[in-house]
């Protein structure tokens, strides 16, 4: 009479008392439930399909004139027409926009106004002198 299989090592193994399990090893991560794994394979399916698609295109003799990628008009799409619905205003994008917004504009403010008053500074004090602007030499 035949015994039973020996249960696997991921059976035998429990997490040390003083430990917890690492996350390589807990099993909701690689004992997926059949459900998990049929929606796996009807995905793993659908890009196959893509990719055959694809490749008929590409190795077609007399090819298309431009062939579509479908992942990737998907993946531009999202990158370029779809921004808004992915954006999340949060007070650090908001932070970050006024920075970049107003702070160049303040930066040259006050570089610029503190230049004017030190010459303004050194005129009054006689040691610069203001230089004279005429129209004609």
């Amino acid at each position: 009479m035949a015994s039973a299989p020996p249960p696997s090592a991921a059976k035998l193994y429990g997490p040390n008392s003083f430990s917890s399990l690492p996350a390589e090893l807990n099993p909701d991560t690689y004992d997926s439930s059949p459900e998990k794994r049929r929606v796996e394979a009807e995905r793993l399916a659908i890009r196959s399909r893509l990719k055959r698609q694809y490749l008929l295109q590409l190795n077609n003799p007399s090819p298309p004139a431009v062939i579509e990628n479908p992942a990737l008009i998907r993946w531009a799409y999202a990158k370029s027409q779809n921004v808004y619905p992915t954006f999340r205003p949060t007070p650090k994008t908001s932070f970050l926009g006024a920075v970049y917004a107003l702070g160049p504009l303040l930066f040259w403010f006050f570089v610029l106004k503190a230049d004017r008053d030190r010459k303004e500074k050194r005129i009054q004090e006689g040691k610069y002198k203001r230089p004279s602007f005429s129209i004609f030499f």
